[in-house]
């Protein structure tokens, strides 16, 4: 059986300092949820049509333009970043941005950022890694990871439904949640740069059923 061709997502990883440690917004995955329900995951999903169309305030950084996967596509990973950025509306209802038109781009989450005056400082944004789910999967992602700190958002903290039990969750110490390989991936390489150390971006992939995590 051939395997089904992954669909680009992304996610966008928040963070906040406390006095002592460092913290990262995360959902559960509903129990309904087609796939990996129950999961505690980071905002995200896939990439939609309408986040082409979108004017950002600010580019993304491009020297990690060769790290996203896209084949060098200045478009491509502007739209990755910025579906990020819609998830993290959606599913959190928080809002990242300064003051600036997104354009008409079709699509309610960008038409209220219209109406709010907002768009999405990219340059603000960091990449912090990727991951293919494995080709025996039934539904499979490519999904890329941006970090950005919460102070940076707006908005309460409540979202469309689609993650439940939104909560901070201690970077370092991520107990008691059921989480995938490739959330753990993340937190662990953004503590390091939390904590003031060098830690490159991620890539996280299978391949004949053996787990491989390199730097992107």
């Amino acid at each position: 059986m051939k395997p089904v061709r992954p669909r680009d997502a992304a996610s966008l990883v928040i963070h906040r300092k406390r006095r002592t440690h460092f913290e990262v917004l995360m959902g559960r995955r509903g129990h309904k949820a087609r796939f990996k329900p129950g999961v505690y995951v980071f905002p995200g999903g896939v990439l939609e049509r309408s986040d082409y169309r979108v004017r950002p305030a600010s580019e993304l950084d491009e020297t990690i333009l060769p790290l996203l996967a896209v084949a060098n596509s200045k478009r491509k990973a502007k739209a990755l970043a910025l579906a990020a950025v819609r998830e993290a509306f959606e599913e959190a209802g928080l809002l990242f941005g300064v003051p600036g038109s997104v354009g008409d781009a079709g699509h309610k989450t960008w038409a209220e950022f219209h109406r709010r005056n907002v768009s999405p400082d990219l340059n603000a944004l960091k990449f912090v890694g990727r991951a293919i789910t494995p080709n025996f999967q039934p539904m499979r992602f490519h999904a890329r990871f941006f970090s950005i700190a919460a102070e940076r958002l707006e908005g309460d903290l409540k979202g469309d439904g689609e993650l439940e039990d939104l909560r901070w969750v201690r970077i370092d110490k991520p107990t008691g949640l059921d989480l995938m390989i490739v959330q753990e991936m993340i937190m662990k390489t953004l503590f390091q740069r939390l904590s003031g150390k060098n830690a490159s971006a991620q890539r996280l992939f299978f391949n004949w059923g053996r787990r491989n995590i390199l730097d992107a």
